[in-house]
């Protein structure tokens, strides 16, 4: 694989996008674009519809009004085939059938390459070892998903979404359920593969440390509203994570506290929590 420049990522937007269920709006209008080749991280409490978000923009879900835009055509329009080329979305509950081992996994990522009924190319076959070895999971390949443990669980889903050849990875709290050790070692492949493939990355995550030290953007939500995007530095304030999260927080400007992306546009901020804002009665 080599390193994708800007102008070769995908551009993925929204335009006046509303989001719901029947009667039910989640997002009522949202208009955001998402940087190529950088890490976004969406942070907000539960329920703000961040999984909503993702969903819809890995066209998994289609607008009540408004679009999604990937390379400035509604995502909605895309050949599914096509769409899986250029982007791959790991859901917070991935499911896999019982008894598959890590290569067979990895292989389904294959899928949208293959003409039907054709069995793996050559090309096909390294593109699987390729996703193997950069998610570290080398010698594992014959190995069940039910014997690795969460981390390796989590980099072998993470290896099937490489094998994709896709340039936009969205995950949906893909550190959720990992102890920190493991959280930390999945952040670190996703700012690798960013630093070193031009992959772009979109999450959520619950974390705002983590967040912050891996982030170029944050996107903050409230009520299925933005309410603000841009560097951490500006989005990670103490006036914002009490109008967001509803606790009073003392942000401490750490640069040495990173988890090593050199490139990140600002440094990472330590949220100290003082305490929660009492309720509105």
């Amino acid at each position: 694989m080599t390193l994708r420049t800007d102008a070769e990522a995908p551009r993925l937007a929204t335009r006046n996008m509303r989001l719901g269920y029947a009667d039910k709006v989640i997002v009522p209008d949202m208009t955001l674009d998402f940087e190529p080749a950088r890490i976004h991280c969406l942070i907000g409490p539960n329920g703000c519809g961040k999984s909503t978000l993702l969903r819809a923009l890995a066209g998994l879900m289609r607008p009540q009004a408004g679009e999604v835009l990937l390379d400035g055509r509604p995502v909605t329009a895309w050949p599914r085939r096509h769409l899986a080329r250029r982007l791959a979305m790991l859901p917070q509950h991935p499911q896999a059938p019982e008894g598959l081992s890590v290569e067979q996994l990895v292989r389904y990522g294959r899928f949208p390459h293959q003409r039907l009924l054709a069995p793996l190319t050559e090309h096909d076959h390294a593109q699987v070892r390729w996703a193997i070895r950069v998610t570290g999971l080398a010698g594992y390949e014959a190995r069940p998903l039910s014997a690795l443990s969460g981390g390796e669980r989590q980099r072998a889903w993470i290896a099937l979404c490489l094998a994709q050849q896709s340039d936009l990875l969205i995950l949906d709290e893909p550190t959720t359920y990992l102890d920190l050790g493991h959280q930390l070692e999945i952040l670190e492949l996703l700012q690798a593969l960013n630093r070193e493939q031009g992959l772009t990355v979109i999450m959520s995550l619950h974390d705002l440390n983590q967040a912050a030290q891996v982030g170029h953007r944050l996107v903050a939500m409230r009520s299925g509203q933005l309410v603000q995007a841009g560097p951490p530095a500006e989005v990670l304030t103490e006036r914002l994570l009490l109008d967001v999260f509803r606790i009073r927080a003392r942000i401490v400007d750490d640069a040495s506290a990173t988890l090593g992306n050199a490139a990140a546009s600002s440094a990472p901020y330590f949220v100290a929590l003082s305490s929660l804002a009492p309720p509105t009665l």
